[in-house]
């Protein structure tokens, strides 16, 4: 139960308030890492894999954009829109740097640098391919290079391996936390005892499905 996520718990319910008082109008735009809270304030939700689609499709000129800072430095350099973001970060891609990705590439040459948007933009622009987690398996699916390295959690890497045993994976060991707490013996004594249930009033639930179901119909 105390498995939670940076980005989650870098803004509250009443960070988005102030921010809607200070840019009256302004719709906003919350990544899924977030709150019920969060997203009941929130006009329409996000993945990384299609903010930029969603960002593109109110057709207006300034977003606020949350809450990971640089996500929303990505999605400002794909779109037109002025992005007014908040300060939240990733734990896990935050670690990563320019230097980093430059001494890979030195040490495994011929090597592919594919990034998460979560990641710094000095990374990002280090990097040969930048894209959500599904594009990155798409990537190495449909280009197969000889040796790859995933800017992301440690662990994705281990996953898109087994149906991809041709390529070679150079693993950067940035674990989550927060993701390692949470294990199958845990998951089995959710589902059999009902241990970790989670209960919000219903006027949270409600507005917080608006959101997210605005992001289900815009698609990715």
């Amino acid at each position: 139960m105390d498995a939670g996520c940076s980005l989650s718990s870098s803004i509250t319910g009443k960070d988005v308030r102030l921010l809607k008082e200070k840019y009256p109008g302004v719709p906003v735009v919350s990544y899924v890492n977030t709150s019920a809270e969060v997203k009941a304030e929130t006009d329409v939700c996000c993945t990384s894999a299609n903010a930029v689609k969603i960002v593109k499709s109110l057709g207006v000129k300034r977003v606020i954009f949350l809450p990971d800072d640089y996500l929303a430095k990505y999605v400002a350099s794909q779109t037109d829109v002025e992005i007014i973001s908040w300060k939240g970060i990733c734990i896990v891609h935050d670690q990563f740097n320019k230097k980093e990705i430059d001494d890979i590439r030195k040490n495994n040459p011929g090597i592919k640098i594919i990034a998460h948007p979560e990641c710094p933009p000095d990374v990002i622009e280090a990097s040969d391919f930048a894209g959500s987690t599904s594009g990155m398996i798409k990537y190495v699916k449909d280009n197969q290079p000889k040796k790859v390295m995933m800017v992301t959690e440690c662990s994705m890497s281990d996953n898109i391996q087994i149906e991809n045993p041709n390529v070679d994976f150079v693993k950067p060991c940035n674990m989550c936390p927060h993701m390692k707490k949470i294990t199958l013996p845990k998951i089995l004594d959710c589902l059999e005892n009902e241990t970790g249930e989670i209960i919000m009033d219903k006027e949270t639930i409600e507005k917080a499905r608006i959101s997210v179901e605005r992001m289900a119909a815009i698609g990715r």
